[in-house]
C-alpha cells in the first residue's frame, strides 16, 4: 500500500490576490518557500493543487487523470479562450476538433503564413523609415493581425483593420487579473465573434467562398461526429482560436528584439544562422521570457501521485513558466543561452510554452509550428534587412503583469531598410525553411 503524504500548503487562506499581485513569480516563489514542486492553496475560493516540472507536466496532460472541461476560470473563457472551444474539450471530442486544427497547419500553409507575414513586415519597415520613433510592439501586432487574417481567409476590409487588430490584441492582453483589461477583452471577443459568425454563415450559404484550405472554410464546413455543422457560436470560437494565438508572438518577437539589444553578439549569430541558430534563438526566447504563466485542469478521478493523494474534481494548476525555468530540467535555467537547444532531445513535458504533450494526441497548441517559424523569420529580418537605433527608454518588464512586455513597448528609431541585391534576396528566401 502506497503511503499518502500530506501536501504542503500555503499560509494564506486564499491566494487569488497574491497570484494577481505577483503574477509570474507567484508559483515559483511559493514552491521555493515550501521546498516542493507540489503544494496546495485556494484560488477563487477553490482548493487548488499547484505543480511544476517535467513529471508534473506529464501527469497533467494525461487524459486518464485530468480533464479540461470546467477547469478554466470563467473570465478566461469570456476573453482569451472563448466558451465551448477546443481548450475545454476532452477525449474523442477534443481529438475530433484537434484534427481539424492540425489540418490547417500543413507545411504549405505554414509557408504561406510566413510569406504573408514577412511581406507585411517589409511594407511596414518602409513606413518606419519616415517615422521619428516606432513602438515596435504595436507595429508587430498589426503586422501579425493583417497577415494572419489574410492567411485565415477572412474578408478583411482596409477600413476594418484597426478595429479587428485591436480586438485580437485586447483578447490576448486580457488574462492578467486587471478588471479594465478583462472588460475590454470580453467586449472584443463578443464583437470579433459576431463578425466571424456572419462570415461563417455566408460561407455555409455560398455567399462567400474562400479557398477550401483556409481556416475560415475549414471551420465553417466542419461537421460534428453526428454529421451536423458545428453550432454557430462554437464555430466562431474555434475559428477565432485558429488564428488569434499568433498575436501572442508579438510579445515574444519584442522580447527577442530586447535580447538582440541586451546581448549584442546575437545579431551576428542570427545573420550567419549557422546550424539554424534562428530557431535555437526563437526557442530560447519562448523558454526564457514570460508569456503564459500557468494552465488549469481538473482531476477526473482519485489517484496517488508521488505519495500525494489527489482527489477527484480538484483544480490542478501547472506552472508553465516555472517548468520552462526549472533548474532540474535546464542547466543555468535563469540565463539566456540559445545554444542549449542545439542538442536538446525535445521532451514534450520539459518545454511547455504552448502546452505539453504531443501535437496530435495531446494538448500542445497546433499553432506552435507557426509561432516558431514566424519568430525565426522576423528575427532574421530585423537583423538582416533593416538597421535601427534603440534610444534610451525603460526596457524593464513587470513580472506582476500577465502578459508582460517591456514598459516602453520597445522603441526603435532611425530605421533604414538595407537594400539587398537580387542574389541576397533569393538566398534569404531559401534560408527560411519549414521546421
Amino acid at each position: 500500500m502506497r503511503v499518502k503524504k500530506p501536501i504542503p500548503k500555503t499560509k494564506e487562506l486564499d491566494s487569488t490576490l497574491s497570484l494577481i499581485n505577483e503574477g509570474f513569480d507567484f508559483l515559483p516563489s511559493r514552491r521555493k518557500e515550501l521546498q516542493s514542486d507540489i503544494f496546495e492553496t485556494r484560488l477563487l475560493g477553490k482548493k487548488s493543487l499547484c505543480i511544476a516540472g517535467e513529471e508534473a507536466a506529464a501527469v497533467f496532460y494525461d487524459n486518464k487523470y485530468f480533464k479540461r472541461k470546467g477547469a478554466a476560470p470563467k473570465p478566461l473563457k469570456k476573453t482569451l479562450l472563448g466558451e465551448g472551444g477546443i481548450h475545454g474539450r476532452d477525449g474523442e471530442d477534443h481529438h475530433h476538433q484537434k484534427r481539424m486544427f492540425l489540418s490547417m497547419m500543413t507545411p504549405e500553409r505554414l509557408e504561406d503564413m510566413k510569406r504573408l507575414a514577412i511581406e507585411e513586415l517589409d511594407r511596414k519597415a518602409s513606413e518606419w523609415e519616415g517615422m521619428e520613433q516606432v513602438l515596435l510592439l504595436d507595429e508587430i501586432e498589426e503586422v501579425l493581425a493583417r497577415s494572419v487574417m489574410n492567411w485565415a481567409g477572412l474578408p478583411l476590409k482596409e477600413s476594418e483593420v484597426k478595429q479587428r487588430t485591436q480586438e485580437l490584441v485586447a483578447m490576448v492582453d486580457s488574462f492578467g487579473g486587471s478588471l479594465t483589461r478583462f472588460k475590454e477583452g470580453a467586449e472584443a471577443r463578443k464583437s470579433h465573434e459576431a463578425w466571424l459568425k456572419g462570415i461563417i454563415t455566408d460561407i455555409r450559404e455560398r455567399v462567400y467562398s474562400p479557398p477550401s484550405y483556409t481556416p475560415a472554410y475549414i471551420v465553417a464546413m466542419q461537421k460534428t461526429p453526428e454529421g451536423k455543422f458545428l453550432d454557430l457560436e462554437v464555430a466562431a470560437v474555434d475559428l477565432n482560436n485558429a488564428y488569434r494565438p499568433i498575436i501572442a508572438a508579438a510579445y515574444l518577437i519584442v522580447f527577442g528584439a530586447l535580447a538582440i539589444h541586451e546581448y549584442p553578439e546575437m545579431k551576428a549569430k542570427l545573420q550567419a544562422d549557422e546550424n539554424n541558430f534562428s530557431k535555437l534563438f526563437a526557442q530560447e526566447v519562448r523558454r526564457y521570457y514570460p508569456f503564459a504563466p500557468a494552465m488549469a485542469a481538473k482531476a477526473n478521478r482519485d489517484f496517488v501521485w508521488h505519495g500525494y493523494h489527489v482527489k477527484e474534481g480538484m483544480l490542478v494548476v501547472l506552472d508553465l513558466f516555472g517548468t520552462n525555468r526549472h533548474p532540474d530540467l535546464w542547466d543555468n535555467a535563469d540565463e539566456f543561452i540559445p545554444e542549449r537547444f542545439a542538442d536538446w532531445k525535445g521532451s514534450p513535458f520539459a518545454f511547455v510554452p504552448q502546452g505539453g504533450g504531443h501535437h496530435h494526441a495531446g494538448h500542445r497548441c497546433a499553432g506552435e509550428w507557426m509561432t516558431v517559424m514566424v519568430m525565426q523569420s522576423f528575427f532574421k529580418y530585423l537583423t538582416e534587412n533593416i538597421s535601427y537605433k534603440v534610444p534610451e527608454q525603460d526596457l524593464s518588464y513587470d513580472m506582476a503583469r500577465m502578459p508582460t512586455m517591456p514598459k516602453s513597448r520597445f522603441i526603435i528609431s532611425d530605421v533604414m531598410k538595407i537594400r539587398q541585391s537580387p542574389e541576397n534576396i533569393i538566398k534569404y528566401r531559401h534560408s527560411q525553411t519549414v521546421m
